[in-house]
């Protein structure tokens, strides 16, 4: 029965030992990041064209990430009004690439890099996920923006 025992930490420590090991500062870069990856865990995201018009259309986007390397007007023209119709938040993002990748569209080899990276030029959030201090900082960023 000695071995059942149960050894209690108390609340505070792990809390600390959390705090410690997370950055004290995040940008809103790293921010969108976390906030994908927690969106695409929870089965929130649309990614490409045809999936983000039609998630905007309904009203279920909460976020719209669009990439600025996308060399096709029409498209960022379709997305932006589309945005702006239902009051969503847009940002812009440089490489769609690295969209891509965030948005979970590459394989991973065993050491956990990104292989085969296919590129997104959109990519919608329909929802959070999990509450998180990511989410807190674009919130944040995009109160300040207005």
């Amino acid at each position: 029965m000695a071995d059942e025992e149960e050894v209690e930490v108390p609340a505070e420590e792990t809390e600390a030992a959390v705090e410690a090991a997370a950055p004290v500062v995040m940008d809103v870069e790293t921010a969108l990041k976390v906030v994908l990856k927690n969106a695409l865990i929870h089965d929130g995201l649309a990614r490409g064209l045809h999936e983000c018009a039609k998630a905007l259309d309904k009203g279920q986007a909460q976020l719209c990430v669009l990439s600025a390397s996308c060399n096709e007007p029409a498209y960022t023209k379709l997305v932006e009004a589309l945005c702006a119709e239902h009051g969503v938040n847009l940002m812009k993002v440089s490489d769609g690439k690295q969209l891509g990748e965030w948005a979970g569209l590459a394989k991973l080899d065993k050491e956990g890099a990104a292989r085969k990276v296919v590129g997104c030029s959109c990519v919608v959030v329909k929802e959070w996920g999990e509450e998180s201090e990511a989410l807190t900082v674009l919130q944040d960023y995009f109160k300040s923006q207005k």
